[in-house]
């Protein structure tokens, strides 16, 4: 991933973290219960839950699409409560991401057997997908390890319908983030 310039992705994320504001002063930002606990599979092998999910009011998406990113977080290793710690800080990121255009909806699941995170989002527009996670890497960079750090994008489909019939030829090298 080539992320945007450090002041480019700073200003980006200040962006995000403004329209967040608006948005949650609104009440147009939702933490639904109905997908907490849900178990998502994946082709390599590993599968992970939902601890969280966040929704956006908006109208449905023109360009839908399925955006995977995943990441591994620097010194937690396997120490129970500090994967609980992380999970329960990770809420005040929300701003990072609703806020930027084409956010619609994001499953947040724990770290899988070999301690990665993944974010399942429904979004709309690759481009904008695109531009929110060159923008991501950096606020990333300060906490993962570095090389971790990647995305795939499933393009025409909302997430439940990538989730619920997963593409069989994305073109993918490393299956982490095929959903089975």
């Amino acid at each position: 991933m080539q992320p945007l310039p450090l002041s480019a992705g700073a200003a980006a994320l200040a962006r995000s973290v403004g329209t967040s504001a608006a948005l949650l002063a609104s009440r147009r930002v939702h933490q639904p219960p109905g997908n907490v606990g849900r178990c998502i599979r994946f082709a390599d092998g590993t599968s992970s839950v939902v601890y969280r999910e966040t929704v956006i009011d908006r109208p449905p998406p023109a360009e839908p699409l399925t955006l995977v990113v995943g990441f591994r977080l620097r010194a937690i290793g396997t120490t129970r409560w500090m994967h609980t710690a992380f999970r329960a800080e990770s809420l005040l990121n929300t701003p990072l991401f609703v806020g930027f255009p084409g956010f619609t909806s994001k499953l947040w699941l724990a770290a899988d057997h070999t301690g990665r995170y993944r974010g399942v989002y429904d979004w709309d527009g690759a481009s904008a997908a695109e531009s929110y996670v060159r923008a991501l890497w950096w606020a990333l960079a300060a906490v993962c390890q570095l090389d971790s750090i990647d995305y795939h994008v499933f393009e025409g489909a909302h997430r439940e319908e990538t989730l619920a019939a997963p593409p069989t030829s994305s073109g993918l090298t490393d299956p982490w983030c095929q959903p089975r």
